[in-house]
């Protein structure tokens, strides 16, 4: 069987110039009919045997040759002239037409329909993994408004240069790294860093394609061309990791050659040499080299890994977990570390408050429907997290006049004659702030809380303290991963006393903060330096370099198309303590996968010594071999359970 990665280069290779979705779709599905239509073929010419003309028979059985052996036997073709190498591939057609040609035409027919079966599915997976990059690529801006003397123009993005201005209106996203001129907003930078919470951009600060820009108009100077951007190295690095060979395939490709090789040369051999060494006929030494080719195909060991695997998927896919092949079922296996990103990965992905504390001598009642009258009339995240906070407590709302959302720095507004001010320490007062109630707004901030302020006229009136808070599942995950003995690491874009409250709260082993997609493929390189399989789980779009550059990437349910499209494992309902079970039910199949192999190469072994004891006929040794491949299937189908 190929391996996964010769499959994927070759859709790589091909598929990527196929434009048309219908045949992109027939290429995906074609060769799975094929291969059911080979075994409806087979079925039909066994049951129809002695009831119909000996041609006809022939007839059905050579369209089941063909119509399922086309697409294995041109992949064979191709790979050996492309690689200068023997494959399996070849090896199985030759063995399927070895059998016809000394009369055993339905042991032939059927090894091809399970060798076009296994590879039709496996053509099938590989598919379905090609669309992150083309995902990628729509959620990067097409056009910009450049900036002339005494004008604007609408270009291209290709065509902006590094010196260029761009006009950026709010709700549009950057075109291309630059750093404003003009101008301040807030920007979300969820696609790069994966923070939920915008961030505040002024003048002289930088900001990344592919970002959204909230609710300020800024005037941006282009620093980088669209192909050297951030969010674009994004793209490459997602290509770079997938297009790295993992030891274990390059194994599998090592092993798929050398048996050829040794195969065909014995089987060489067993055409001249019993003849003259042993003294047996022409006819039984070419018959004993029929019946080794036969016996020695690797159907059994090629059934051994693909029911089971498909068995494990299917279970797992009942229980909320996804799996896109089977070596990354087998890889979680032997998961010795994991990464997690924070946000809507650990966390909930979205600002709640927790704290809400009001000054001594003012009335909570009076203070927090005010700040909700306000905060309802901006569109900030955290102000729709203030507002739902007093609406879960079910508190009044006043009318608010002369309201002003002050773009990065928080809102004010007159209610009853009395002004009124909310947002950061430094917009409100740094010295108000700092003097209330003895540093509690210094004591929540240590705590990983963002601090926003309330003033009411020249005092502080109360604060408010918000947090992307812990998903409540996510310490018993934490747990269960330890029990297992795999070491957890959160990797974030956050602020180090951020990331350390979340990493002790969900009690995970490390943490590293403040991390950019290319510095998280950085420490999963590292990680992998130390262990042997690293796995990564996350959601958002700057997950996808990490995900695709882990030996496991894992994606939330919930999370971008993106980060689905580029894991190994989703999990469906963004549960995590299923990463655990599937753990648990990649043990078990890779427990059955290697009783699987120990038996097929046994029998193989077998056969073949029986064959040259001459003790074993072309008969029992197809019921031999296709029994082991039945017996080792049905092993498999214990996963389904």
């Amino acid at each position: 069987m190929s391996s996964e990665t010769r499959a994927m280069s070759r859709l790589t290779e091909k598929d990527s110039k196929l434009s048309s979705p219908f045949i992109s779709n027939l290429r995906e599905h074609g060769e799975l009919i094929a291969a059911l239509l080979s075994g409806l073929l087979i079925l039909f010419a066994w049951l129809s045997d002695g009831r119909i003309l000996p041609s006809a028979t022939v007839t059905l059985y050579l369209s089941a040759f063909v119509i399922g052996g086309f697409a294995k036997a041109k992949e064979g073709i191709e790979e050996t002239v492309y690689a200068k190498e023997l494959n399996v591939e070849m090896l199985m057609i030759l063995a399927a037409i070895g059998s016809a040609a000394i009369g055993y035409w339905t042991e032939g027919a059927i090894l091809i329909f399970i060798f076009a079966l296994s590879g039709a599915l496996e053509t099938y997976t590989m598919n379905r993994s090609q669309k992150e990059i083309s995902s990628l690529m729509n959620l990067q801006p097409e056009e910009a408004l450049k900036i002339l003397d005494n004008d604007y123009k609408l270009v291209s993005v290709q065509d902006l240069q590094i010196g260029d201005r761009v006009l950026i209106k709010p709700g549009e996203r950057v075109p291309s790294d630059g750093k404003i001129v003009k101008g301040q907003t807030s920007i979300d930078e969820s696609a790069i860093t994966g923070e939920s919470v915008p961030v505040s951009k002024e003048t002289n600060e930088e900001v990344y394609a592919g970002t959204v820009n909230i609710n300020g108009s800024i005037t941006v100077e282009i620093t980088k061309t669209s192909d050297d951007t951030l969010f674009q190295k994004i793209i490459q690095m997602v290509q770079s990791a997938q297009s790295e060979k993992s030891p274990s395939q390059l194994f599998i490709e090592r092993f798929e050659s050398t048996y050829v090789k040794v195969v065909l040369l014995v089987v060489a051999i067993m055409l001249f040499l019993p003849h003259f060494l042993f003294g047996w006929s022409w006819m039984d030494t070419i018959y004993r080299a029929m019946i080794l080719l036969v016996v020695a195909s690797p159907c059994a060991l090629v059934a051994s890994i693909m029911p089971a695997t498909l068995s494990a998927i299917t279970n797992g896919a009942r229980n909320g977990v996804l799996f896109k092949g089977g070596v990354h079922l087998e890889n979680l296996g032997h998961l010795n570390a994991i990464a997690f990103d924070k946000t809507g990965t650990l966390t909930n992905g979205k600002p709640e408050v927790t704290d809400f504390i009001a000054a001594e001598d003012e009335d909570v009642s009076q203070v927090l429907p005010i700040t909700a009258a306000i905060e309802q009339e901006s569109n900030h995240p955290l102000a729709q997290a203030i507002v739902n906070y007093t609406a879960e407590n079910k508190r009044k709302r006043i009318e608010i006049h002369n309201m002003q959302d002050i773009s990065g720095k928080g809102v004010t507004a007159s209610v009853h004659g009395e002004q009124w001010k909310i947002g950061k320490a430094d917009f409100v007062g740094k010295e108000a702030s700092r003097s209330f109630q003895q540093g509690i707004a210094q004591q929540l901030a240590s705590e990983g809380k963002t601090v926003v302020f309330i003033k009411r006229e020249e005092k502080i009136a109360g604060l408010i303290a918000l947090k992307d808070t812990v998903r409540e599942e996510t310490k018993r995950a934490i747990q269960v991963l330890k029990k297992h003995g795999v070491y957890t690491v959160m990797l974030t874009g956050d602020n180090h006393t951020t990331a350390k409250a979340i990493a002790e709260e969900a009690g995970l082993d490390h943490f590293i903060a403040e991390c950019m997609p290319d510095e998280k493929v950085e420490e999963v390189k590292k990680l992998k330096q130390h262990f042997n399989t690293v796995g990564m789980v996350g959601d958002g779009i700057n997950d996808a370099p990490a995900l695709a550059a882990a030996n496991v990437g894992i994606a939330m349910g919930e999370g971008t198309d993106v980060a689905l499209e580029t894991a190994d494992v989703v999990l469906m309902k963004n549960d995590l303590p299923r990463i655990s079970q599937a753990i648990q039910l990649s043990n078990r199949m890779n427990k059955i996968v290697k009783q699987n192999v120990i038996f097929s190469i046994g029998i193989i072994a077998l056969l073949i010594i029986s064959n040259l004891l001459q003790v074993l006929d072309l008969p029992m040794g197809v019921i031999g071999h296709e029994g082991s491949t039945i017996l080792v299937i049905l092993n498999g189908l214990r996963l389904l359970k």
